[in-house]
């Protein structure tokens, strides 16, 4: 047998062997995969497989990337070969409803031609003009069309859900009906101190471009069947009916985006039904209760890092205040779609969100204050004059406090024995989809935009993303409990983060080191220029003794400390390079060693299990 396997027909029958597994392996393990990243970047999630599995009718995938033009930008190819990859999975595991095309529109060609017909963007590559195509097209049928216009760098981590969107959206092209139930005039109406009708608040214009709007009327009993997203806003003090008639949308699917708040400066005091109150606060107490959370009754968060500043008339200048936030991007979630990505958001005397102990209900969440923050009781905003008061009686506690959150999971209903005249209701769900902000103001034009008339025309000009949140939150809740599951996943680059700290470790040492040159540098420059002063102005090329020595202790001192940054700079380089043979070793001699020691104990095992 050794002979055969040493001689020249062993070795041609063992390369026979050898090409034989790969064609077989090649035929029928096409569609085997081995995801060893550490966040499963290349394995979709249980959510696209059912979006997948749901199609009906065949999906076009046109994924235009320009490849010839983006040879020396390695960034977006790394990319570009994640959401190549991501796609091939997608068709995969479609079972044949989804058509893949990889198109290279390359200039003046047809294929260029065709990705600008769908609405492509193309961006400029480099100096030279060239332009790159990075993005996707999706078509069912002649008349259904969805686009991504170029896949945004920065947004890496929703690739998985931009996918499934878009895939979603191709599936049921139908625009989704959102139910508007509100008790401020967010439609416009008639402000009783000018005697004027007031235009639609633009978050809801912008609202009605997307999505199709069903207004529903104060006191309603039950939300209509076609709505899949119900919208409310200041719920003030709502009867009982739409209480429960609340509680079984969200037992049987329906999505919630709730805007409550305990000071709404945007309520002008007109009650929602006859005989209400005019206090300014709203909420949703019994439901919330029963879904695990609770708005902190008769508190509004002021926080000393957001506080806004606001003007105090044409004369003074503009105060910071406490109950009015401007929230940076590090005070929103990056992990959830709805609030990632946005740069500002603008709150006024918003409330407290907070989860309550024993709920089975998971609490996520999106917008909180930083920990300069603590709660003030909402009776000092209701005759506020001067805002540095808050300022002044400030006091830490070190929380963060949520503004908004995303609930999901199990509940029982807040009805359990239902209500008079509607006893045979749903008691629970296993899983719901609830948005919560406890903040109605964020929606009012004042914080977030300036409107200009142009010929007749609302021409809106934002300057904070309070509208973004919005649609990004109705545009996630509309999609399917599949879609909504599809989190932030990972992202592909993965930085050297060792390698970072000892940069920025060095890089910390070297500007001291920097500073104290410039430093020592300008003493000395002092120095000439004040002896200098005291010399003969027709000798002021000429140095005296003491000058010389003053000049000369400079220039060894700066050779010294130049000789100091070039060691903290090898130093640097020193312990980078350090790390570099520590690992080149372990790949190199560690690893093969081991599994070397490995395969000996294991022959020395079998040998003496034989013997």
């Amino acid at each position: 047998m050794k002979k055969l396997m040493y001689s020249s027909v062993g070795l041609v029958l063992i390369a026979v062997a050898f090409l034989v597994f790969n064609v077989v392996s090649g035929l029928t393990l096409t569609n085997a995969r081995l995801d060893l990243t550490e966040q499963k970047l290349y394995t979709i999630s249980a959510g696209t497989q059912q979006i997948l599995g749901e199609l009906q009718e065949p999906v076009d995938l046109y994924f235009f990337y320009s490849d010839k033009a983006t040879r020396d930008l390695a960034v977006l190819r790394n990319y570009a070969k994640r959401v190549e990859e991501m796609l091939k999975a997608y068709q995969r595991q479609s079972d044949g409803k989804i058509r893949l095309h990889i198109i290279d529109p390359e200039p003046f060609s047809e294929e260029e031609d065709q990705a600008a017909s769908f609405g492509l963007q193309a961006v400029p590559a480099n100096r030279n003009g060239d332009q790159v195509y990075f993005g996707l097209a999706g078509t069912r049928g002649p008349d259904d069309k969805q686009v991504i216009p170029f896949f945004p760098l920065d947004k890496e981590e929703f690739l998985e859900y931009q996918l499934s969107q878009l895939v979603q959206n191709l599936a049921k092209p139908q625009r989704p009906v959102v139910g508007v139930l509100s008790g401020l005039q967010i439609n416009g109406g008639f402000d009783m101190a000018s005697r004027q009708p007031t235009a639609p608040w633009m978050v809801m214009e912008e609202i009605r471009q997307l999505f199709q709007i069903e207004s529903l009327k104060a006191g309603v009993d039950k939300i209509p069947d076609d709505v899949s997203v119900l919208l409310l806003v200041h719920p003030k003090d709502l009867p009982e009916a739409t209480l429960y008639a609340i509680d079984q949308f969200v037992l049987r699917g329906g999505k919630l985006l709730a805007f409550v708040d305990p000071y709404s400066e945007a309520d002008t005091g007109m009650p929602m039904l006859p005989g209400d109150n005019a206090e300014k606060s709203s909420d949703l107490e019994p439901l919330f209760k029963a879904w695990g959370l609770r708005l902190v009754p008769g508190k509004v968060v002021g926080d000393g890092s957001y506080a806004m500043a606001v003007g105090m008339g044409q004369s003074q200048t503009p105060v910071r205040h406490a109950g009015w936030l401007a929230l940076p991007s590090r005070a929103l979630s990056q992990d959830d779609v709805s609030t990632a990505g946005l740069e500002t958001i603008n709150m006024a005397t918003s409330g407290i969100l907070e989860p309550l102990e024993g709920g089975k209900t998971h609490f996520l969440p999106l917008i909180q204050s930083s920990e300069y923050a603590m709660p003030f009781d909402v009776a000092r905003f209701a005759m506020l004059n001067n805002p540095q008061e808050l300022m002044r009686d400030l006091q830490p506690t070190g929380e963060r406090y949520t503004l908004a959150a995303r609930i999901s999971g199990p509940v029982q209903s807040a009805f359990p024995n239902g209500i008079e005249g509607q006893k045979d209701g749903l008691k629970e769900a296993a899983n719901i989809n609830v948005i919560a902000v406890a903040d109605t103001d964020l929606l009012s034009d004042r914080m977030w935009v300036q409107v200009q008339d142009f010929f007749g025309q609302r021409i809106p000009q934002p300057f904070a993303d309070n509208s973004t949140f919005a649609i990004n939150a109705l545009d996630n809740l509309t999609g399917s409990d599949a879609l909504i599951s599809v989190r932030s996943r990972g992202r592909f680059s993965r930085p050297f983060e060792v390698v970072e700290s000892l940069q920025r470790d060095a890089e910390a040492q070297f500007r001291v080191k920097e500073e104290d040159l410039q430093k020592r540098l300008a003493e000395t420059e002092q120095k000439l220029a004040a002896l200098q002063q005291n010399q003969d102005p027709s000798k002021a090329l000429e140095l005296t003794p003491e000058q010389q020595a003053t000049v000369q202790q400079f220039l060894a001192e700066k050779l010294r400390i130049r000789k100091e940054l070039r060691e903290v700079r090898y130093q640097l380089n020193g312990n980078i390079e350090d790390l570099g043979r520590v690992l080149k070793f372990a790949n190199i001699v560690l690893v093969p060693l081991v599994l070397t020691l490995a395969v000996l104990a294991l022959w020395v095992w079998r040998r003496r299990r034989q013997a």
